[in-house]
């Protein structure tokens, strides 16, 4: 069965054609530059032999950029299927289910007025997932479209974990309270780790890290989450590349007070003009790795901070779940730097992790146990894959 993985953002589009017998992926790409006005869009197509077919028109919508997608992929010299109907379901991520959807859905009408419902609570990301729905209902009326949500496996969580001591009926009337993100990858990565380690997830204390560009974790009890580090929006939590994290709320009048900056202007300050990048300039790890090692001040102050914070959180969730069996380092910062691995690791001996500096030195982007033996906690390095687990969400939906 084929099922076809679209990641609609503001201005882009990314797509895997994946072949579910074996979970091959078959051609993947991007469209980026979606409704560009100073030029044309660029739209990048990648077969599984290695080709890649790099192409610049102008897109003005989503709904040609699928198209320009469709064409690639029904393209009778370089193309994947012969006919859309191979194409069995169409798996979507979506940023934002609310309250309402705590697993992926089949989306009907009645589904789009709730998702445009939910704009208010991701105005960034709500709009372009919708979007790309809309297309593809459009383009391909007779096939299903499957819809995931970022923030429905954190759905799990107890009350004491979501709720805000704010004034309750913000909660009610408003729909203020911790949802999360990167639910997806919490969920992969915390099935695949089970996986590995050959045990029942349902059995196991777990702490999740997914570290990049925006990072979370989540605190896993009973295969379920428990909590997770981003709250009613991605801000909360972590120092990231642009976001502050968390903050003194009294902060945010106070500089609105003392800079003349409206409510627009400071959340922009926190979310994209803070964290490694308000700093020290740099929004990349790699970049600050590398201004550290040349004596770089600030960059040393940030990477302190961004440990102490992963220390801090997991040492919470420790005392939450009760213990710890399992600890997983995910995503662009979590799979590739050995550093931070190795610095939060040291940090938390007390825990009974016995940290194996010498599996850990170098690695990047490949599975493994980055703990020794006689270690009371497992510490795993797994890649995310959410596209995957999207895929195999749409494929248990309509099978």
């Amino acid at each position: 069965m084929l099922i076809l993985v679209l990641n609609s953002g503001s201005s882009s589009l990314k797509y895997k054609l994946y072949q579910m017998l074996n979970e091959e992926v078959l051609a993947y790409g991007l469209v980026e530059r979606i409704g560009s006005t100073n030029g044309k869009a660029v739209v990048t197509h990648r077969l599984k032999n290695g080709d890649k077919i790099t192409l610049e028109e102008r897109i003005t919508d989503h709904s040609e950029a699928l198209k320009a997608v469709i064409e690639f992929l029904t393209d009778s010299e370089r193309g994947i299927v012969q006919s859309l109907d191979q194409i069995k379901a169409v798996g979507h991520r979506v940023l934002h289910g609310g309250e309402i959807y705590s697993k992926a859905i089949l989306v009907k009408e009645s589904d789009i007025e709730v998702l445009e419902s939910l704009k208010e609570l991701g105005p960034l990301h709500m709009p372009a997932n919708i979007m790309g729905i809309k297309a593809c209902r459009q383009l391909m009326p007779d096939t299903p479209q499957v819809a995931v949500f970022d923030t429905a496996f954190h759905q799990t969580m107890p009350r004491s974990s979501f709720l805000y001591a704010l004034p309750y009926e913000y909660y009610e009337k408003y729909r203020v309270r911790r949802y999360g993100f990167h639910g997806t990858s919490h969920r992969y990565v915390s099935q695949r780790a089970a996986q590995i380690l050959g045990k029942n997830l349902s059995k196991l204390k777990m702490i999740t890290l997914h570290l990049g560009n925006g990072s979370s974790a989540a605190a896993i009890k009973d295969g379920k989450c428990f909590d997770t580090s981003m709250g009613f929006t991605p801000l909360e939590g972590f120092v990231m590349g642009t976001r502050c994290g968390d903050i003194d709320p009294a902060i945010v009048p106070f500089l609105q007070n003392v800079l003349n900056l409206s409510p627009n202007d400071v959340d922009t300050l926190m979310n994209k003009k803070s964290g490694f990048l308000g700093m020290t300039g740099y929004s990349d790890m790699r970049d600050i790795q590398k201004a550290r090692r040349d004596g770089d001040e600030r960059a040393k102050d940030v990477y302190d901070i961004f440990i102490q914070r992963l220390v801090k959180y997991v040492g919470s969730y420790y005392a939450i779940l009760g213990g710890l069996d399992v600890l997983v380092f995910t995503a662009g910062i979590g799979e590739n730097d050995y550093m931070v691995r190795e610095d939060v690791c040291k940090h938390l001996t007390h825990m009974g992790i016995v940290f194996d500096a010498k599996k850990n030195e170098g690695l990047q982007g490949k599975e493994a146990i980055i703990s020794k033996s006689r270690s009371k906690v497992t510490v795993m390095v797994v890649p995310t894959n959410e596209e995957l687990l999207i895929a195999r969400d749409a494929y248990e939906l309509v099978k």
